[in-house]
C-alpha cells in the first residue's frame, strides 16, 4: 500500500502530483464551463496573473493534506519529500506573484 512506504523519492512524487490535481479542481470549480485550453490562455492574458497566482496557491492545499496524511502516519521520509516539493513550488509561486 502507498500509504505504508516511508521513501523521500515517494514524497516528492506525491508532491509534484498533488498540487497538479488541485490545479485541476481548482478550475473544474471555478471556471468549469470553460475548456483546459480557454482557461490556460484566460490565466496567461490576464494582467497580474492574479488568478494564475490564487490557483497556484490553492492548489498547493493538496500538498498540505498529503503532507497531513503522512506526518500523522509518522512517515517521516515521506513527509519531508512533500515538504521540499512544496518549498520549491512556493518559491516559484512567490516569483510569480512578486515579478509578474
Amino acid at each position: 500500500m502507498i500509504f505504508k512506504r516511508d521513501d523521500l523519492k515517494l514524497g516528492m512524487i506525491l508532491g509534484l502530483f498533488a498540487p497538479v490535481i488541485g490545479f485541476l479542481i481548482f478550475k473544474w470549480y471555478k471556471f468549469g464551463i470553460f475548456s483546459m485550453k480557454e482557461f490556460l490562455q484566460f490565466l496567461y492574458v490576464e494582467p497580474g496573473f492574479r488568478t494564475l497566482s490564487a490557483a497556484l496557491s490553492l492548489s498547493l492545499l493538496a500538498n498540505a493534506v498529503v503532507f497531513t496524511l503522512y506526518i500523522n502516519a509518522e512517515k517521516d521520509k515521506t513527509a519531508k519529500g512533500v515538504f521540499i516539493t512544496t518549498a520549491v513550488y512556493g518559491f516559484v509561486i512567490l516569483l510569480i506573484k512578486t515579478f509578474a
